[in-house]
């Protein structure tokens, strides 16, 4: 059984690697060459960007000359995939329109969920690769079949929170080799490696907003979502104007434009249909209880059952605990303490222990 839980030889078992032209997945290509493997590189060309080497890109520009010239450097095969149409249709216009139904949208989800764990995956198949390896920070448990996602060794890093919407069959499939390590481990990997790409910074979490601001693009694709409306207080007096409502996200307070308040206010609800957002302390924001909906199980057995588990709804929480009760396609999570600034669009994952048990989008 070699390292990626193939009973073949290493050079018998082809792999695909997914390179974003970072450390992480130019490690995890190189790691893989160096043990055997049949490795080919794969970089995938999502939108167009500058060749700016400060920029904290993925998948554009001097990123694909930085996946092949790793490649080039450990002579393995290189190539690039022209999914910027798959990536505007699966992730941006998602992302545009998201906002624009007062919706809070995970991208990186997304990406996996479309391009990466779909289109990618397929295209792996076709060159009739063993499987689809990443540069994520998880653990992946379990044979060929019914394997199981962990949160990875270095909890700082840990990506595991952005693949709970990944199928059984692609769990099935691909492969995270960098799970079990440290990031410090991954960097001085490829310092030993002598990579290029050894110091690039990481990649944002939204790669493809390459200005300041996300609401720029938004305003690029959909210059027609910024009608004003009315500013609210919880009791329902109006104290402003809003600049549209693609500008505003449950939990905001900079910029939402009132002042001189006895306490600061935060975006407690955005309107789509009426138009309106309404502001209110903080404390008004916290509730115990979330509902969710197109629920992904990567643990059957929690399937009309109500277990204690715990929860995040951003990947930099920390997990809170509380009651998971959960049909196929929805369910409600519990929180035993308040927890704050929940919008829909986000969403919810639920784990026990170190297990990812699933996860649903927030209603």
């Amino acid at each position: 059984m070699n390292s990626l839980g193939f009973d073949k030889k290493e050079k018998d078992t082809k792999v695909i690697v997914a390179m974003s032209g970072g450390v992480d997945s130019s490690v995890a290509a190189v790691k893989l060459k160096k043990e055997g493997f049949d490795v080919t590189g794969v970089t995938l060309r999502l939108y167009n960007q500058p060749n700016s080497s400060k920029s904290k890109s993925c998948c554009a520009g001097i990123d694909i000359d930085d996946a092949s010239k790793v490649a080039k450097q450990y002579d393995f095969p290189h190539k690039v995939f022209d999914y910027q149409d798959k990536f505007f249709n699966g992730v941006i216009s998602n992302f545009v329109d998201s906002y624009a139904n007062a919706e809070t949208p995970v991208p990186c989800i997304q990406c996996n969920q479309t391009v990466k764990f779909s289109d990618l995956l397929e295209e792996s198949k076709n060159l009739k690769a063993d499987t689809l390896v990443t540069g994520h920070y998880a653990i992946r448990k379990g044979g060929l079949k019914e394997s199981k996602l962990f949160k990875a060794k270095d909890k700082t890093k840990d990506q595991s929170y952005f693949l709970f919407a990944t199928l059984q069959y692609q769990l099935d499939y691909v492969r995270f080799p960098l799970g079990h390590y440290l990031k410090s481990e991954i960097r001085q990997l490829a310092d030993d490696y002598n990579l290029l790409v050894s110091d690039k910074p990481d990649s944002q979490d939204i790669c493809f907003v390459t200005s300041d601001s996300y609401r720029d693009l938004i305003n690029n694709i959909q210059p027609d979502i910024n009608k004003e409306g009315d500013i609210f207080d919880i009791n329902g007096i109006k104290i402003g104007i809003h600049k549209g409502i693609a500008n505003y996200t449950v939990g905001q307070r900079k910029g939402v434009g009132v002042g001189g308040q006895e306490k600061p206010l935060y975006v407690q609800e955005v309107n789509k249909n009426q138009n309106y957002i309404v502001l209110a302390p903080y404390e008004n924001l916290q509730k115990n209880k979330i509902f969710f909906k197109n629920t992904n199980l990567l643990d059957i057995n929690i399937v009309n059952q109500e277990i204690q588990c715990s929860a995040k709804i951003r990947s930099t929480q920390t997990e809170m605990s509380g009651k998971l009760k959960i049909t196929h396609d929805s369910g409600q999570f519990l929180f035993d303490a308040p927890i704050s600034a929940t919008s829909p669009g986000q969403a919810c994952v639920f784990y026990k222990n170190d297990q990812v048990l699933g996860g649903g989008w927030i209603t």
